[in-house]
């Protein structure tokens, strides 16, 4: 109950209605017996059975309805349950720290919200109710069957004992065993996640017999849990028909000898007889709705693992006192400003006491060779970390005094490998800016050069761009982030690596489109390709994490080796 109160705290109210039609049924169910006793009393003193039939018939009836309307508000609740599960874990999910998603697989997470959020589902239609009201069956079951004859009751429930001590150990087995499960289940959708996207490197490599035993491996471990699973919690419904054919035995031999030799009523026996049923087929459902909560127990474990993870809002540096509102801009100061910065990945140093200036209205570039620490620069500012040491200042300010979102929104990012979204053209430009109008989408796509792609499909800004942007070429994809980027009209855009996987004819479009662009905005650029940044303000050098030089394409070909090694591999000089 402690694990899983938080997803049925807020539905309450409707459970404890609920329970309260849990307790007219068990009533109902636990009075039938007692009428049918007063039935066989009738026959054999020959009174009128008219009334009390026609109040069994009612009893019948009664219980029906009460457990038709337990189960249309049992299985609407579950469905709530799940909802509101979903919910949560997806909004949780989509605001984790950036690092989170370095260290965990795409399918895994996806099948949290899908196949775990499910087994909570049972717990509320098959599972905790069904507990509650099997429960209280048994229970008044037991007090009628004290009152009629307690030797009997004491070897019924002598069985009953053994019974539930076999369920108890069987169903923490289960758990473990969903818990594995459903691991395995996110391995899967990780592994079917990874090859879909790359099916086509998947096939021109020839690969495509090894990832299908890659996956079919997978597959085969969570089949092999799964039946193991299986096996266990078939053991329960033997468990249960043993303990009523135990019951029944007993009950049955003993009450019979008792019958025999007068301590005992045939009608007290038949009565007592029908509350062992009635006893043992709620234990049975007591004892599935066990199980049904071991199970979900196991996906509450995974749903939890994410959920208590604290989201990237509540990452703030416990010393900067943040503000949520907009970002001041100081006229005087730079627009972007790296003092001594220091920043470790997983142990490993990425930078080292990293300082530069980038004044307003200019294009700074970044350069280096691989693995030097460009992108990561980029992440920073973007506050996808934190700095383990020094500052970064936007407009004067720390951008650790500033909520993330306000910081966010004085810029643009242009991503290496640039996202493009399942969707239209539309669904990608407004991504950012939800009410641009058709006007104004178009006036962005033409300022990068992109009209061509509206030109080309009659449906224009509803043309579809395919999976990850299948149907546009590299360019056009590089380009339509840009233009995403551009609709927020942000103060502060960051491109990174913008022409790396381009041809040079798509490279000289991207390059006119950011020169359209830079007018009116700072530009912050990390580029492989020098030419495309040659005639940049300024152009930082990194190496191994530091800052070797700043200044211009001529002064550094004559003042650092480094640079001047670059450009004559690229054939600048």
């Amino acid at each position: 109950m402690a694990e899983l109160w938080p997803y049925l705290r807020p539905h309450r109210r409707i459970l404890l209605i609920v329970a309260g039609i849990s307790i007219v049924g068990a009533a109902l169910a636990v009075a039938q017996p007692a009428t049918v006793s007063v039935v066989i009393d009738a026959v054999q003193n020959g009174r009128s059975m008219g009334p009390v039939i026609a109040l069994l018939v009612g009893l019948l009836l009664g219980g029906a309805i009460v457990n038709g309307v337990q189960q249309f508000l049992l299985q609407r609740t579950a469905e709530a349950v799940v909802l509101r599960t979903r919910r949560d874990l997806v909004q949780r999910m989509l605001s984790l720290p950036i690092a989170e998603y370095d260290t965990r697989r795409t399918g895994d997470l996806v099948s949290r919200v899908g196949s775990d959020t499910t087994l909570l589902r049972t717990v509320v239609t098959s599972g905790l109710v069904d507990a509650v009201a099997g429960s209280l069956v048994f229970l008044g079951s037991a007090i009628a069957m004290a009152l009629i004859d307690p030797l009997l009751l004491g070897v019924t429930l002598a069985v009953v004992l053994l019974a539930t001590l076999m369920v108890v150990f069987l169903g923490r087995r289960i758990q473990k065993l969903t818990l594995l499960a459903q691991t395995q289940v996110g391995l899967l959708g990780a592994a079917v996640a990874r090859a879909i996207p790359g099916v086509r490197t998947i096939r021109a490599a020839g690969a495509t017999a090894r990832e299908t035993a890659a996956v079919d491996g997978i597959a085969t471990e969570a089949y092999g849990t799964g039946v193991r699973l299986a096996k266990i919690a078939a053991l329960i419904q033997p468990v249960v028909g043993i303990a009523l054919q135990g019951a029944f035995i007993a009950v049955l031999g003993l009450g019979g000898y008792r019958v025999a030799t007068g301590s005992m009523q045939v009608s007290e026996l038949v009565a007592f007889i029908l509350y062992l049923f009635m006893m043992i087929m709620p234990l049975g459902r007591v004892f599935q709705a066990y199980t049904a909560i071991q199970n979900a127990l196991g996906a509450v474990i995974r749903i939890r693992e994410i959920t208590a993870l604290d989201p990237e809002s509540e990452s703030e540096p416990e010393s900067a006192s943040t503000d949520a509102g907009p970002v001041p801009v100081d006229p005087a100061s730079p627009a972007l400003e790296f003092r001594g910065v220091s920043f470790d990945y997983d142990g490993v140093p990425v930078l080292r006491g990293v300082s530069f200036r980038v004044e307003r209205g200019t294009r700074t570039a970044i350069v280096g060779p691989s693995g030097a620490g460009k992108s990561t620069i980029l992440a920073l500012i973007e506050r996808f970390y934190d700095p383990a040491a020094g500052t970064i200042e936007l407009d004067g300010r720390d951008v650790r005094r500033s909520s993330r979102a306000a910081t966010r929104a004085r810029m643009g990012y242009v991503e290496q490998d640039s996202p493009v979204l399942a969707g239209t053209l539309a669904d990608n430009l407004r991504l950012g800016s939800p009410e641009a109008t058709d006007e104004e989408c178009v006036a962005v796509l033409a300022a990068v050069n992109l009209t061509g792609v509206l030109e080309r499909d009659p449906r224009g800004l509803a043309a579809q761009v395919g999976e990850d942007g299948i149907l546009l070429s590299g360019g056009e994809r590089q380009r339509l982030a840009i233009a995403r980027s551009l609709l927020a009209a942000p103060d502060l855009l960051l491109l990174d690596e913008p022409t790396a996987s381009l041809d040079s004819r798509n490279e000289v479009a991207l390059r006119e489109a950011i020169d359209a662009v830079a007018q009116r905005r700072t530009l912050v650029v990390v580029a492989h390709r020098l030419a495309t940044v040659a005639d940049a303000d300024q152009i930082v050098v990194l190496d191994g994490g530091r800052v070797r030089a700043v200044g211009t394409h001529d002064e550094l070909l004559g003042a650092d080796a480094l640079y001047r090694e670059l450009a004559e591999h690229q054939l600048l000089v």
